[in-house]
Formats: C-alpha cells, structure tokens, sequence
C-alpha cells in the first residue's frame, strides 16, 4: 500500500490517521474529477469547431476557396497542441493524482496511518 503512494512523488511524506484523511480525499477525488471533465469538454469544444470548420471549408466551391483560404496546417498543428495534446497530458496527470488518492482511501483501514505527501496535504487542506 505504501508503495503505492510513494511512486511519482519524491517530496517528503508525513504519516497521518485515515479517518482524519478520508473526508478530505473524497472531496479531492470528486474536485479532481470535476476538472478532468471541464477540460474533456473544452477538447469536445475544439474537436466540434475544427470539423464545423473543415466541412464548411469542403463544402464551398473551388472558385470560393481561392479567396476564402485556410489556415496553414502548421498552424492547425500548434492548435492541436495547444487545445488537445496538452490538456491530455493534464488529464492523464489528474487522473494519476485522483488513483493516488483512492489507493489511499481503499487501501487502508480508519484506524491505519498512511502516508501523505506534502504536496497532497497542501491540497487537501490538512
């Protein structure tokens, strides 16, 4: 179990009772959440504008294209990286964070110390 909480994280650990850390875990839990699905929309958000975008684009005549013009693919790459590789990379970062949690929450009884990262403690507010 502590092995679990120890990867990932090579900042200093204190050693608290479960039952004063269950409360605040879950409500870290659920925040974490609440931010994996905030950025899985903005990424849906993009996704929809670019393929709006491109049909729009296809759908015009030739003649139209000419003038109407479109964005460079180097630019759609930067796009891409900023409004869906990036935040990815977050989501995957926040879902790592929310199993650390919950390994601590399943694997361990009220009565139990376990370990807490000073990083996590600061977050949830002990």
């Amino acid at each position: 179990m502590l092995n679990a909480l120890t990867m990932g994280s090579m900042s200093a650990m204190t050693k608290r009772k479960a039952a004063e850390v269950f409360p605040f875990l879950e409500r870290y839990i659920a925040r974490k959440e609440e931010q994996i699905a905030e950025i899985e929309q903005v990424i849906e958000r993009y996704e929809k504008k670019r393929l709006i975008e491109e049909r729009n684009y296809q759908a015009m005549s030739s003649f139209r294209k000419i003038f109407a013009g479109k964005k460079p693919d180097h630019h759609l790459a930067v796009e891409y990286i900023h409004y869906v590789k990036r935040p990815m990379e977050q989501i995957r970062q926040l879902r790592a964070e929310a199993e650390q949690a919950r390994a601590i929450l399943n694997g361990s009884k009220p009565s139990d110390y376990v370990a807490i990262s000073d990083d996590l403690e600061k977050e949830i507010g002990l």
